[in-house]
């Protein structure tokens, strides 16, 4: 599979070094990539109302009329997978690449070593989001993305599994918890939850980006800091 990368970057001598750093990574790790470059966030705005299918987006901020974390929010909006990365001259639009969930922020001129980095991060975070679970609920298989898994509880010989639905199966949390990986954590006995989906931690509770708030076991306030610390 071809790894879909836009270059959006208003300053030709920039683009070019981007796409240098990119064919050499790719080089050097043997990943298939098709890049395509735009001098601007229209341009490339334009081209993606018919193709969507971007794995990865390389972003300038700094860029005439539309700045690329303008774009970043649009994007988001209705592709929540596609990997944002924000390379830019100025150090003040951090608090901007969270609010997008970006990969990463590069300051020019790019380092080498880090973009390749961030790259690699970008492919680990594709081939997560491509894992599924499988679930025989309501008397038919249904396939959730396990990314977009907020969180499981228990209740009694039951589980039910928060995504973009709700789905309750007869499994035990022990038999859920082995088809997840390190994105998830275990709250004490009776929930898992995604660390992505994470918005704050309290000492009581845990609040979720969609504002669920779940119960936080004495004793796991500090380890659950650290994993999520560690995500990043």
């Amino acid at each position: 599979m071809a790894y879909k990368i836009a270059v959006c970057e208003d300053c030709e001598t920039d683009r070019a070094y981007l796409g240098t750093l990119i064919r050499e990574w790719a080089a050097k790790t043997g990943r298939a990539v098709q890049v395509s470059f735009f001098p601007s966030a229209e341009s490339f705005l334009f081209q993606y109302a018919d193709e969507k299918d971007f794995a990865m987006l390389i972003l300038d901020i700094e860029m005439g009329d539309m700045d690329g974390v303008t774009m970043a929010r649009r994007i988001r909006k209705e592709n929540d997978t596609v990997q944002i990365l924000f390379v830019t001259g100025y150090t003040d639009y951090i608090a901007e690449g969270y609010e997008v969930a970006a990969l990463h922020y590069l300051v020019k001129p790019v380092n080498p070593v880090k973009f390749e980095d961030v790259l690699e991060r970008a492919v680990r975070n594709l081939q997560k989001n491509e894992q599924v679970l499988f679930l025989e609920a309501g008397g038919e298989m249904v396939r959730v993305p396990v990314r977009q898994i907020r969180y499981i509880e228990v209740r009694g010989n039951y589980v039910t599994v928060h995504a973009k639905e709700s789905y309750t199966v007869k499994k035990t949390l022990r038999d859920m918890e082995q088809k997840l990986d390190e994105r998830f954590f275990r709250l004490g006995r009776s929930v898992i939850v995604n660390l992505y989906a994470i918005s704050r931690i309290a000492k009581t509770d845990v609040i979720l980006t969609d504002q669920t708030r779940l119960p936080l076991p004495r004793g796991l306030y500090e380890k659950l800091n650290r994993a999520v610390i560690e995500m990043e």
